[in-house]
């Protein structure tokens, strides 16, 4: 079994960098979704499984805050693991992430240790059942 990842991020290339990143590892992924903002993210919940979203911050149409306050309201995502991948490092911040809910937070730019290491205190392990 692999894990499906969906990465939102309003940079086509962050989120290739990303997938290449987690391509440095020994991380089994299935299929990677990908939402430039919030919105386009919801939407992919909608309709398929993931098993963890890293999410930017800072993004036009539906920013990362934005998208935390609705991941709530829809049942079916709700408990997703959220880790916040952004450059924006004020703590302030980040505090009102953590209060909406995310598991955890990376600076960009990502190493392939750091993806590891977060995936694993988050998930509990880099192998999926």
């Amino acid at each position: 079994m692999a894990y499906n990842i969906l990465i939102v991020d309003d940079s086509s290339i962050v989120r290739k960098v990303l997938k290449r990143t987690f391509e440095m590892t020994e991380v089994p992924v299935g299929t990677f979704y990908e939402a430039e903002n919030g919105k386009i993210a919801l939407e992919l919940l909608g309709a398929n499984w993931v098993d963890l979203i890293f999410l930017d911050i800072n993004m036009p149409v539906m920013n990362g805050v934005e998208f935390m306050r609705e991941l709530k309201l829809h049942a079916s995502a709700a408990t997703t693991p959220v880790v916040v991948v952004s450059t924006e490092g004020s703590s302030e911040r980040i505090d009102e992430l953590k209060q909406l809910g995310i598991h955890s937070y990376l600076r960009k730019p990502v190493t392939p240790e750091g993806l590891v290491e977060t995936i694993k205190s988050v998930l509990g392990s880099t192998e999926a059942k």
